[in-house]
């Protein structure tokens, strides 16, 4: 790894997705020296293809990094296939452990490790996900138009995702599965729409010939689906940051874990920045990169604001860093 600054690079990028990888090139383009540490587990790894996102639709995920990849190399940044254990504080900036036993140093941290979907457990459900198996209706929707679709009840967002899929599909499943029926008005939405309400667990996902078949509830009664909507939990990859402090929060919407920051990505910890799911669940492949180019900006400017700072103490014939109170 390179040696910058006299401790490594200015900005340490962990995670090499979309809000990574745009950060690390917005920064490599800004002539910071910069590393991507990615450990290759990208959330979005068993779909198809990327949806929404201008110019590159239906993408596959694979693709999309592999290109952002090269792009962050062809400005001069790095890019380090490894996980991390830990992130300390060390000599005015952060050391960064990494899990093949390498340490690197960097004057800032932007963590975008993005989240792992926690999955209903329902035997059959989670070797679908990403296929026929879905939770947003603006990533998967045009693909199971006009199919039936089942919506698992799996948590406080269940019912919105039924009335949003009602959008794609007139047959759409509501499932209570093991959560209490929808509330009154719920249920008045649901009827109002069209969408049909089944009570009881559902206990296994079928398929044939490699496609879902349908969903059976205890009993052995099965119903007929083409797509099951599921709201998983999300759950962030943050546990090296544990020694600087930093540690998830619920997020407001009850879909799960997030790091809390401002509006600009900014932690309670100085230095530490956050961009993408791991801060925002629910983004898509593009609002995690424009989040990742905008968090970017503001560490270039925070970088440029200290170093501005240090050359004037040398103006000075100060010491950087160093207090300026006279004695007494």
């Amino acid at each position: 790894m390179s040696d910058v600054l006299g401790y490594g690079y200015d900005v340490i990028v962990i995670g090499g997705g979309a809000a990574g990888l745009n950060a690390a090139l917005m920064l490599a383009r800004a002539r910071r020296s910069v590393v991507v540490v990615d450990a290759g587990a990208p959330r979005n790894a068993p779909a198809t293809g990327v949806h929404g996102l201008l110019g590159r639709e239906g993408i596959p995920p694979a693709e999309l990094l592999e290109r952002g990849r090269g792009e962050v190399r062809g400005y001069g940044g790095d890019v380090v296939r490894a996980g991390v254990d830990a992130v300390t504080r060390r000599d005015g900036g952060f050391e960064v452990a990494l899990s093949d036993g390498r340490v690197t140093r960097g004057r800032q941290v932007l963590v975008a490790t993005g989240a792992v979907d926690d999955l209903p457990d329902v035997p059959g459900l989670r070797a679908r996900w990403g296929r026929d198996v879905l939770h947003c209706p603006y990533c998967h929707g045009w693909e199971v138009r006009d199919q039936a679709i089942g919506v698992l009840a799996s948590g406080p967002m269940s019912v919105h995702q039924a009335l949003l899929f009602r959008q794609w599909s007139a047959d759409v499943t509501f499932f209570t599965h093991t959560a209490p029926g929808p509330a009154a008005e719920e249920a008045e939405q649901l009827a109002a729409r069209g969408v049909r309400v089944i009570d009881g667990e559902v206990v296994a996902v079928e398929t044939v010939d490699d496609r879902l078949a349908g969903v059976r509830l205890r009993g052995d009664r099965t119903i007929a689906r083409e797509a099951l909507v599921v709201a998983p939990r999300m759950v962030v990859r943050t546990d090296f940051l544990a020694p600087l402090g930093v540690r998830p929060a619920q997020h407001p919407a009850g879909v799960g874990e997030h790091i809390p920051a401002d509006v600009t990505g900014r932690t309670d910890v100085p230095g530490v920045w956050v961009a993408g799911n791991v801060t925002d669940p629910v983004a898509q492949v593009g609002a995690a990169a424009t989040a990742g180019a905008a968090v970017a900006a503001r560490i270039n400017a925070d970088l440029i604001a200290e170093e501005t700072r240090q050359a004037v103490e040398a103006r000075h014939g100060r010491v950087p860093g160093r207090s300026h109170t006279p004695a007494r």
